[in-house]
């Protein structure tokens, strides 16, 4: 079934016109069988309309369309589908083989201009004298600015330049993945809040997962150190609080930071992620909403840890541990854990604010691993670090 438009307005006589449709005869071709031309004819005027080409309504591409008809003897109604067609008059004697070819080399906005200078109102006159104003005002104003950078990259330095916008995207990059921080806190505990990291809810739901941590013995807790992938976690469980409250909570931490530790050790993450450890389905969520991105491959959506979201691990399990430490955290342990380097994890520390300690050297057993460690604590206030001096100072020193 065919619906018809006329551009022009609507005909009052349409039974007296002569309808006629002519179709493409490339049959085989599946781009010109479906391209269709209906004609109109009266004493007057002729109209042609087509599905396709420039006088085509874009609709048909869009969206389909359905006419219902209503039977009045058997009151049913039959649905069929329409197609339909801007029809416009045809003048007799115009051709547009006749017509002279546009310049093709004007833009739109110039055809358009020249339109207004020659048919416009005088209010159309008067913004375009204004906007052509404005573009020479916008044009001196480039050639300004331009010369301006050329005298900065002459007295800087072209080098210089880039290496202090690199660093200024770095650092604008870490902060999208950064804690929520509230750096006028007047306690340590604020300024990265607990409820920032682990809703209520969610902290309650870390109930199970806690107590299996707690539960561990010195036997299992020598394994996962042997394993060598849960070190802070390892530090924390061998040194767990004996007040209730607070063995309960660092016991849950654990078990919470033990999930992101293994979300930051793999790539593409799948719908099962930490049902072997017992993850509870609105941390399993909240996993998956705050530290992962969504990919289309092969026709389905997948969830994979990019390198963005490795920085923002980092930073959310540095807050964490710096809970469960009374406000210190190893730095050491945690860029083993998540598998970065060292300088990565130092730079995520430094732009949280934090304050670098290198403790002292230790006795005993676990010298070694005291001399290697690397603590990083927060203290009020918050330290702000000049970042383009040091990089500038470790590129001297190589």
């Amino acid at each position: 079934m065919t619906l018809v438009r006329f551009s022009n307005g609507s005909v009052q006589n349409a039974d007296k016109l002569d309808f006629s449709m002519l179709k493409n005869t490339e049959e085989s071709n599946p781009r010109k069988k479906t391209r269709r031309i209906l004609v109109a004819e009266s004493d007057r005027l002729s109209y042609v309309g087509q599905n396709f080409g420039v006088g085509s309504m874009k609709c048909n591409n869009l969206c389909k369309y359905y006419v219902g008809v209503l039977n009045k003897q058997t009151m049913t109604m039959e649905v069929h589908e329409a197609q339909l067609f801007n029809m416009q008059p045809v003048i007799p004697g115009e051709t547009t083989d006749s017509a002279k070819p546009q310049d093709t080399t004007q833009t739109y906005r110039e055809k358009v201009d020249l339109l207004i200078e020659a048919f416009g109102t005088n209010k159309q006159k008067r913004a375009l004298s204004s906007r052509r104003l404005n573009q020479v005002g916008s044009e001196t104003l480039q050639q300004a600015v331009a010369k301006a950078a050329n005298t900065v990259i002459g007295e800087k330095g072209l080098e210089a330049l880039q290496q202090e916008v690199a660093d200024a995207d770095s650092q604008g990059d870490l902060a999208l993945h950064l804690p929520p921080c509230n750096a006028n806190a007047d306690k340590r505990e604020d300024v990265y809040p607990f409820d920032e990291l682990l809703s209520p809810v969610e902290f309650g739901a870390l109930e199970q997962g806690g107590a299996k941590m707690a539960a561990l013995t010195p036997e299992e807790l020598k394994k996962m150190k042997d394993d060598g992938r849960c070190l802070s976690i390892v530090k924390h469980l061998e040194n767990l609080p004996t007040e209730s409250e607070s063995r309960d909570k660092t016991a849950r931490c654990a078990f919470y930071l033990s999930l992101l530790l293994k979300l930051a050790r793999e790539r593409n993450i799948t719908r099962k992620f930490g049902q072997e450890e017992g993850c509870p389905r609105i941390i399993q969520g909240k996993l998956f909403k705050t530290f992962t991105v969504e990919t289309f491959n092969n026709g389905r959506i997948h969830n994979m840890v990019s390198s963005s979201m490795r920085v923002k691990l980092a930073a959310y399990c540095l807050a964490l541990l710096l809970h469960m430490g009374n406000m210190t955290a190893d730095l050491t342990l945690l860029h083993r854990d998540l598998g970065i380097t060292e300088a990565r994890m130092t730079e995520v520390a430094k732009s949280m604010r934090l304050t670098l300690v290198k403790p002292a050297r230790g006795k005993g057993d676990n010298i070694e691993l005291q001399d290697d460690s690397r603590l990083a604590a927060l203290v009020l206030p918050l330290i702000k670090y000049d970042h383009f001096t040091e990089r500038r100072k470790r590129k001297k020193m190589h």
